[in-house]
């Protein structure tokens, strides 16, 4: 017979205590596993092991599932934006057991369980909380890694405002980064014409072209400088110069903190690139 932990494990490392008892284990049981240290009473009727996240314990202890950026960032989703307490999902009308805390909660249809919610439900919580923004760059991000299909991105796009559900058509699965993601949404906004992940011969991949003529790369949080990379850099700046392309770089801080910034320069190429 499995363990308590093993079980509960298996239900994400949050689960009821009916969901435990339908597999055989009493409440004795339970309390015995819960004096043992083998699993945590959260509150009556519910548990958790050690392999449950903070904030999914918060969550469930409110009475509902983690949502928004908490769960996007523990599917390993590309999160713009942290929440600055625990979002809960608490399903069509859930019951709340947390009184005057911090938790956001979210009470919207659907089938929730406690623990992390899904990246779907997540990402319609994330668009309502943060926006156009942080939901575009999580969709892509998550249509990436493939933990949306056809299905979860149809009953996503029909969840938006119909203002909004450009952004689902507008996205596609092949973006690297969520860094990408942002650049793209806002340029496209700005009415500015750019292919991402553009091959180029002779200089190779490059993360965007502008109007055909301007080179944009995003250099992430983990993108290091260093003598080497400066002067891969400068070869690739090189030889989309000799092809007649101006190349622009931008580092996270400057595109995320200060985009108009990067807009100012972007702009002054293309103009200097049409004379």
């Amino acid at each position: 017979m499995v363990s308590a932990c093993q079980l509960v494990d298996h239900f994400g490392g949050i689960a009821r205590g009916r969901e435990l008892t339908a597999f055989g284990f009493t409440r004795r049981m339970l309390s015995d596993a819960v004096r043992r240290g083998e699993i945590a009473r959260i509150r009556p009727g519910v548990f958790a092991t050690a392999s449950a996240p903070l904030a999914a314990r918060i969550a469930a202890d409110h009475g509902g599932a983690l949502t928004c950026a908490g769960a996007l960032r523990h599917h390993g989703i590309w999160v713009l934006h942290d929440d600055q307490s625990p979002h809960v999902w608490m399903g069509q009308a859930g019951r709340a057991h947390h009184e005057r805390c911090r938790c956001v909660v979210h009470y919207r249809q659907g089938r929730m369980r406690l623990g992390v919610a899904d990246a779907e439900h997540a990402l319609i919580d994330a668009f309502r909380c943060h926006g156009e923004e942080v939901f575009f760059c999580a969709f892509e991000s998550a249509w990436n890694k493939r933990l949306i299909g056809a299905g979860e991105r149809s009953r996503i796009r029909k969840a938006l405002p119909s203002s909004a559900r450009w952004l689902v058509d507008f996205a596609h699965r092949d973006s690297e980064s969520g860094l990408e993601s942002l650049v793209r949404l806002r340029l496209h906004l700005l009415g500015i014409t750019v292919q991402a992940q553009v091959e180029i011969p002779g200089v190779g991949r490059v993360d965007f072209v502008i109007e055909g003529r301007v080179i944009l790369e995003a250099d992430g949080a983990e993108h290091h400088g260093g003598q080497r990379q400066r002067h891969r850099d400068l070869r690739r700046d090189a030889a989309a110069s000799a092809l007649g392309y101006e190349s622009v770089h931008f580092d996270y801080a400057l595109i995320v903190h200060d985009w108009p910034t990067v807009v100012a320069a972007v702009l002054a190429t293309l103009g200097r690139s049409r004379g």
